[in-house]
């Protein structure tokens, strides 16, 4: 018998923060309070964040397993069979892995109280529409994808891999995570681009950092000439290299992964009983890449955008900001919106003004962001 057809459950929407990263909101049993998830399918599973449950009171477990990540790795306890309420679609039987997920609220100035990966995804045919910001879900079945779209076959365990073909002073086609929970275009591993010679000697790479489970993980940012998946290529574009001192590549296995800077250009239809993922391109596709470099982070804590992580000899050391100075306002927008003055600071090559207080004084400070490119 043929199988029966897809069919849709619901349609969920969803909001953007900085790296094209996807926040969903759902209610977890009864508890009345919305929550915020990342759709991530880099996460092998589902989690919750450890301050949420001791607010909600949710009772933990402890395991003997561990979950690993580009910062480090860690024994996870675990909150069992629990039901999310996502707009109309009620998903049970849940086994949520608990971690702190404080950094990552604090870099996006968004609450994260958890992320939904391969638990949820498994279960349905997910349509990602980023033209307009909503999940399309599907009971599993037999389903037509968009006419003018490119079907990848990934290899599937709890996370899809994908081959990529790079090339710049040398050129690799190898494996690497698909990942709409990392906000970057690209990361690699530093075994990779040895081994390959992927960049020439002279290429310029930018001292950085990024957040990611076990915390921030020095990285270098620069640009790859050429990036290809499936028939579409995208040029020059940003990409973090970084120590892979925890294994999570298992290089030669995987190279590293591809982030949702560069999946957002796509609307992606994640199919994992049938082993296949869908791109069409969107109108985000020629989206203009991030070059930016200010060699800074900010995040919000205690209710105040704070000035972090300052490079020696960056625009942001340069300009005389300092480690702990709190960000007023970047040209006269005084919002104290986050996601706002992070989209200011991505402007490559402009000039800022920006008004901090430090010790209590407010001082003017002019940053010219850098372009990597």
């Amino acid at each position: 018998m043929p199988p029966l057809p897809a069919i849709k459950l619901s349609t969920i929407p969803f909001y953007q923060i900085t790296g094209g990263i996807i926040i969903v909101t759902a209610v977890l049993d009864d508890y009345k309070d919305s929550l915020n998830f990342v759709l991530d399918t880099g996460s092998g599973g589902i989690s919750l964040d450890s301050t949420t449950c001791a607010y909600l009171g949710v009772k933990k477990q402890l395991s003997e397993k561990t979950v690993r990540g580009i910062a480090g790795m860690k024994t996870v306890e675990f909150a069992y069979n629990h039901t999310l309420q996502i707009s109309n679609l009620k998903v049970d039987s849940l086994d949520f892995h608990i971690n702190n997920y404080d950094l990552l609220s604090s870099t996006y100035g968004v609450k994260i109280d958890g992320i939904i990966g391969y638990s949820f995804l498994r279960r349905y045919i997910v349509e990602i529409d980023y033209d307009k910001f909503q999940l399309n879900v599907f009971l599993q079945g037999a389903y037509k994808y968009p006419k003018g779209g490119y079907m990848l076959r990934p290899s599937f365990g709890t996370i899809p891999i994908q081959n990529v073909y790079v090339k710049d002073n040398n050129s690799v086609d190898t494996r690497y995570y698909f990942d709409t929970g990392a906000g970057l275009c690209m990361l690699f591993c530093n075994d990779l681009v040895k081994d390959n010679e992927l960049f020439k000697r002279k290429r310029k790479f930018y001292a950085t950092q990024a957040e990611g489970l076990g915390g921030k993980k020095t990285m270098d940012l620069t640009v790859i000439r050429k990036v290809k998946i499936g028939p579409y290529s995208f040029k020059n574009v940003p990409v973090y290299v970084f120590d892979d001192e925890f294994n999570i590549t298992s290089y030669p296995m995987l190279g590293g992964l591809i982030g949702n800077d560069i999946l957002r250009r796509f609307n992606v239809t994640l199919n994992y009983a049938e082993r296949e993922i869908h791109l069409k391109p969107n109108k985000h596709y020629t989206d203009s890449f991030d070059y930016s470099y200010s060699g800074m982070s900010v995040y919000l804590i205690n209710g105040e955008i704070t000035i972090a992580d300052i490079v020696k000899g960056s625009p942001a050391e340069q300009a005389g900001l300092e480690n702990g100075d709190i960000l007023v306002s970047v040209e006269n927008n005084v919002t104290g919106n986050i996601q706002q003055y992070k989209t200011m600071l991505q402007n490559a090559g402009t000039k800022l003004n920006l008004i901090i207080r430090r010790n209590g004084d407010l001082l003017t400070k002019r940053i010219k962001v850098k372009s990597v490119l």
